[in-house]
């Protein structure tokens, strides 16, 4: 197998460090690192992995590294230019996009104008400007593979498949969040230390957040329709509380292929760095004789409302996705700082849809403009 060489936005988060074990592990090679302010953590991956790049977005976080680093050879950069930097890299054939929220789509951009490989972890990025990238790795020839679970599993169950009419539909499974089977009258009473503690994966607190509302799912709807040229109808969620299946295809012939596997995101991380060959790795196998018996259920998009304004945003296209998911980080930034309650993140998102209108989209400026009229509206509501 090529030996890849990877620049790695977003090293210090939950799939960056997981994304490293990858790296470390399969004996593959790192061009850049960047992260957002950590930089303890930053300085100990960097002399572990000895990039040529090392970034950091807050500029104070970088001056710091900087003379924490003056011993080495490694360049440091700050801002969104050493983001862009290190997306370009020339070194890298591969860049993971494990940064969080819309800072993700310029440099994924940037990447996928040098034809590089993309290992998609920034969900933001199709859900806000889907059709601007997708349309711009065909022009460029660049590759993008999923990391998010769910997306890895119908990339894997896809593979086979040469004729995308034959495909039935798309299942994504959901875990359901720690709230299942909530009404909404326990959702109003949901606090922050609840909502952080999601039921099977060791995430970040804001997209454990974006589980406990179910807006994960609906982001992943959307990312789905873009990543596999899926019309929304084609496209259906199941709440399987184990997550043992990651996701599932069914065919025109009532055939479903499932890819299953423990909780470990290093498995599909390992698959987008590895495509099309598959290498031992370091995650967890999955003991068929030890685990839970599988269930299924329908999701509640009436219940949890985000889930139901995102298949909305799906159905509406245009720039609905940006406005849906700015609302959401903002509104979600807000409960973190415990500012506002639960329910009202939903309540914010869909304030947003209903005061912006849908229009189409073309270019980057547009998806970025309904990104920021939507913070706007939710930051001036809480005001």
């Amino acid at each position: 197998m090529k030996k890849r060489t990877i620049s790695l936005m977003g090293s210090t988060g939950s799939i960056g460090r997981q994304s490293l074990d990858v790296i470390a592990a399969c004996g593959m090679r790192v061009a850049a690192l960047t992260a957002n302010s950590n930089v303890e953590l930053m300085e100990r991956q960097v002399r572990q992995f000895k990039p040529e790049l090392a970034v950091m977005m807050d500029e104070k976080a970088a001056a710091e590294l900087k003379t924490r680093l003056d011993d080495t050879d490694v360049r440091v950069a700050s801002g969104m230019d050493g983001l862009l930097e290190a997306a370009q890299i020339d070194s890298a054939d591969t860049v993971i996009t494990a940064v969080m929220g819309m800072v993700g789509l310029r440099p994924t951009l940037a990447a996928i104008r040098q034809g590089k490989r993309i290992a998609l972890a920034n969900k933001e990025t199709l859900v806000c400007g889907g059709q601007i990238v997708m349309a711009e790795a065909r022009k460029y020839n660049a590759e993008i593979v999923p990391v998010d679970s769910e997306h890895s599993a119908l990339f894997q169950c896809l593979q086979g498949n040469r004729d995308r009419g034959e495909v039935k539909r798309l299942i994504l499974t959901a875990s359901g969040g720690p709230f299942f089977g909530y009404t909404k009258e326990q959702l109003e009473q949901v606090t922050l230390a609840q909502a952080l503690k999601h039921p099977n994966w060791s995430m970040g607190a804001k997209i454990t957040i974006d589980s406990a509302t179910l807006m994960n799912k609906g982001l992943e709807f959307i990312e789905a329709m873009h990543l596999y040229a899926m019309p929304p109808e084609k496209i259906s969620i199941v709440v399987h509380r184990e997550s043992i299946i990651h996701s599932l295809v069914e065919y025109c012939d009532n055939a479903i292929l499932a890819q299953m596997g423990t909780a470990d995101m290093r498995l599909p991380i390992q698959y987008a760095l590895s495509y099309p060959q598959r290498i031992p790795g370091p995650a967890t196998e999955l003991d068929m004789l030890s685990c839970p018996n599988l269930t299924f259920a329908k999701p509640d998009p009436d219940t949890f409302a985000c889930l139901g304004l995102a298949l909305r945003a799906a159905k509406l296209g245009g720039n609905a996705g940006a406005v849906l998911n700015g609302a959401n980080e903002a509104a979600v930034g807000l409960f973190l700082q415990e500012r506002i309650r639960f329910a009202d993140i939903a309540r914010l998102v869909e304030r947003a849809m209903n005061e912006i209108p849908v229009q189409p989209v073309s270019k980057l400026e547009d998806v970025l403009e309904a990104d920021a009229q939507a913070r706007r509206v939710v930051l001036e509501h809480v005001k």
